[in-house]
């Protein structure tokens, strides 16, 4: 679950700490205040693209943090400890991010960098969000598509049907193409032998230039490297040389070292030199042992320089890039003797329509069980919210192969009793799409273990007793999950187990937003400004209390 989110310097909020409790919350506050704000900045922590709008006016950078109590998430812990994310014993994940007035951005988990992909990655186990406008992609097949196969559960076996469809149709795309270029397959084959062969007989390997190039300047060069390498090792270690020098040094001082005891630093340095002299002296000795003038030597180095400067030139390439040229060409006309195997080719084709077709299947089976748990769960859920006969469901209508599977997911409903079923976005209006939504979500909601749930002003469009029914729903999926619902009805802010207020004030420069917890007698103002808009009466507190009072009590008596 959520632990803490902190923000600086993000949109309007100049500084903002949130310790966040389990159960049912609710933040309210007046249009344009920012109550968003938390939404969007979660989002950007599990991984949404940044903009650089989203820094407050004046700052350099927006950071934004959040922990999050991974305790009861054994799966997801795994994960994070196999990418070295998560110590073994720990069991709190932190995220952060900082993006700068230009819009880029650095993540970290855990103080370790991370990239989106990663925060994408772990965000589906950690929060789950239902946006405001939640309800309009509901009359999308792809929303549709995709929030039943997340309550069946089998949102791996769509991807796996999805991989499974396309390696299909590559295989299909290979045997066509190969059957339409034959004739041009086997000029292109002729072509590649031709190269392969000439290639073959070069016989050049890996480093075979950077050793031939290193060995041929020796070689040409050995006269003058044997001569520097004598004058040289006469230098050091001649009659009248270094070593010799550096040793008449260290034997007058030595003489002397009793009566001046600062000698023996000068000593020291000089055996040290005598040591170094020493080993120049026997490398020297090894250059003058190595370097041979072997004219038919460097003859026959620089014919086989030229028989690959040739090739290079040939392929236009660097003389030390014929080996990959070689195997490159050579796996060329493996691709195409396999390409033009026609026999084999049809034979992947079928294979990878079998396997498509085996795991579509179980992927239709999947979702014609859970399209029936959904439908009479939703259904169920929505006599609650004045929607009484209305049922909905799901249709799966067989179609050709897809990615997707074997059928289209078709929502349906029938607003009122004996209607019959029409497709959702025909028949359902605005508000009871925002009630079919709100009563698909809860019920999905209810079988998902991602621990965290924030519904986004979900409830717009309903109100009175529906509203009522409405927090109802959200408090008691606030026994099974920590839920934050962002609402603009009283109704539902009443039902809170705790109260967040967001509110903006200005300085005459700069407009920022806050974030307060509100005690009893702060959420009794609140309900009461909820209720009765800019002026407040005796009354409408009277009727705040009430509210907020029953609520409480009918709580305590569900728990």
């Amino acid at each position: 679950m959520l632990l803490a989110l902190s923000l600086q310097n993000f949109v309007i909020v100049e500084k903002l700490h949130l310790d966040f409790q389990t159960g049912f919350t609710v933040l309210t506050g007046e249009t344009g205040a920012g109550k968003s704000i938390t939404l969007n900045a979660l989002s950007l922590l599990l991984g949404d693209k940044a903009d650089y709008s989203q820094v407050r006016e004046g700052a350099k950078e927006a950071v934004l943090s959040a922990l999050f109590d991974i305790s009861g998430q054994p799966d997801l812990a795994g994960t994070l400890r196999e990418q070295g994310l998560l110590e073994d014993d720990g069991d709190e994940l932190s995220v952060r991010r900082i993006i700068d007035a230009k819009g880029k951005s650095r993540s970290f988990i855990n103080n370790q960098a991370a990239t989106l992909a990663q925060l994408k990655a772990i965000s589906s186990q950690l929060i789950d969000i239902h946006g405001q406008n939640a309800h309009h992609s509901l009359n999308q097949e792809s929303a549709q598509r995709r929030l039943l196969d997340a309550f069946a559960g089998c949102l791996p076996l769509a991807e796996q049907t999805k991989t499974h469809y396309r390696a299909w149709q590559s295989a299909k795309q290979a045997l066509q193409a190969a059957q339409a270029q034959s004739e041009q397959t086997d000029v292109e084959r002729e072509r590649l032998e031709w190269q392969l062969n000439e290639l073959n007989q070069l016989n050049t390997e890996e480093g075979e230039w950077e050793a031939l190039s290193r060995s041929h300047d020796s070689l040409a060069n050995a006269a003058e490297l044997l001569e520097a390498a004598y004058e040289a090792q006469e230098y050091v270690s001649g009659d009248d040389g270094m070593k010799s020098l550096a040793r008449r040094c260290h034997r007058l001082l030595d003489s002397l070292g009793n009566i001046e005891p600062r000698f023996a630093e000068s000593l020291e340095m000089l055996d040290s030199i005598d040591a170094e002299l020493s080993e120049i002296s026997h490398l020297l000795g090894n250059v003058i042992d190595s370097v041979e003038i072997n004219p038919n030597e460097l003859a026959a180095k620089e014919k086989r320089m030229q028989e690959l400067m040739s090739a290079a030139r040939k392929y236009r390439i660097e003389p030390e890039q014929l080996p990959e040229k070689y195997l490159a060409v050579q796996a060329a006309l493996q691709d195409l003797e396999a390409a033009a195997d026609i026999d084999a080719l049809e034979k992947a084709v079928n294979e990878a329509e079998q396997q498509y077709r085996h795991t579509a299947q179980q992927l239709s089976a999947a979702r014609a069980k859970a399209a029936c748990t959904l439908a009479e769960e939703t259904t169920a859920h929505m006599q609650q919210l004045a929607m009484k006969g209305a049922k909905f469901h799901i249709e799966l209508l067989p179609s050709q192969p897809t990615e997707h599977g074997l059928e289209h997911i078709q929502y349906q409903v029938a607003a009122n009793k004996g209607s019959r079923l029409q497709p959702l976005n025909k028949v359902a209006s605005g508000g009871e799409l925002a009630r079919i939504s709100l009563s698909i979500q809860v019920v999905t909601s209810q079988y998902t273990q991602v621990p965290t749930l924030i519904f986004d002003e979900v409830d717009t469009g309903i109100g009175g007793g529906v509203a009522e029914t409405v927090g109802k729903a959200l408090q008691l999926l606030g026994r099974k999950h920590q839920v934050l619902a962002i609402t603009h009805l009283p109704q539902v802010a009443a039902c809170g187990e705790h109260h967040w207020q967001v509110a903006k004030r200005s300085d005459g420069e700069q407009t920022v937003s806050e974030i307060r917890v509100l005690d009893t007698e702060a959420r009794i103002e609140e309900l009461a400004r909820m209720l009765g808009g800019e002026k407040i009466t005796a009354t409408t507190r009277q009727h705040a209390a009430e509210m907020l009072q029953l609520n409480m009590q009918a709580a305590l008596e569900r728990a």
